[in-house]
């Protein structure tokens, strides 16, 4: 079993200014050499496996594009196969841009019967390196509210969709937990928003919430947990309407099932089945 202090390295490494230098010299001192870091390596970063298209005479997917505020914008979309309009998802990918394990959490949300759509952070920049490091270093370099306002603008582009009803949630993990609960303050019409181990939004911004909020948190999770009360007291104060839940002995990233140290099989499968029935519910 791989140790917390391992973990928390980890997360450190993927969500502040650490290089990778740093991270290894620090990982060997922790796991007593370089050989057994690296023996560890494997199973602290994403492992993409190629998937068979499941349920493929079903679900149709295609990639789209609309015009952001610094460049076109490329969206991941899926939705079931027949033709008519659907309520829809806006999926938000982590800090690493439109990773094949977002583009599968885009295929499992049109399996249940939901439009997805899945933008790219990183589309301006005309880039998707497979490399997780150097997606992390160019997502240093976009400003914060570029990133809002080019996902404030799938909504025009979901306008636009004669595939879409137009009935709009968003769910988010990470960095896209923080985009879900702020587009959540910024977007009047949105009727649900669930964020995974994501950031709170400013809470002087809560009361313009009118969208009913779902949030999973991982009870290991400290870095992202810090604001957890804070922004319950604000949603209880806004009344709006929320459901939190925590997974105890869950790790940061619990639901990414390309990370074998922080995945765990039975939070990320209820925390789904909660986040499907409370679409099915508000949109």
């Amino acid at each position: 079993m791989i140790s917390q202090e391992i973990i928390d390295l980890y997360d450190e490494y993927t969500h502040q200014p650490l290089s990778r230098h740093e991270f290894l010299q620090r990982l060997a001192q922790i796991a007593g050499g370089a050989a057994a870091a690296a023996l560890l390596l494997p199973l602290l970063e994403p492992r993409y496996i190629p998937l068979a298209p499941t349920d493929s005479d079903k679900i149709f997917t295609e990639y789209g594009h609309y015009t952001g505020v610094n460049g076109q914008m490329q969206a991941y979309i899926a939705r079931p196969k027949a033709k008519k309009a659907y309520p829809t998802v806006i999926v938000i990918h982590e800090n690493r841009g439109l990773t094949p394990h977002i583009e599968d959490v885009a295929r499992r949300v049109a399996q249940a019967g939901f439009l997805a759509v899945a933008p790219n952070a990183l589309s301006p920049l005309g880039t998707q390196p497979a490399d997780e490091d150097e997606a992390r270093q160019l997502f240093t370099t976009l400003a914060a509210e570029d990133n809002l306002q080019n996902f404030l603008r799938a909504f025009d582009y979901i306008a636009t969709r004669k595939d879409s009803n137009q009935s709009i949630g968003c769910v988010g993990f990470c960095w896209g937990g923080l985009m879900a609960n702020t587009l959540a303050t910024k977007v009047p019409t949105l009727k649900a928003a669930i964020g995974f181990y994501g950031r709170q939004p400013a809470l002087e911004a809560v009361p313009n919430i009118r969208a009913a909020i779902q949030l999973h948190y991982a009870s290991l999770d400290t870095r992202v947990n810090e604001g957890a009360a804070a922004y319950e007291e604000a949603l209880k104060a806004a009344h709006i309407e929320h459901e939190i839940y925590w997974y105890e002995n869950a790790q940061h990233a619990f639901h990414n099932d390309t990370s074998v140290a922080r995945y765990d099989a039975s939070a990320a499968q209820l925390a789904w089945q909660r986040s499907i029935a409370f679409f099915q519910k508000h949109l």
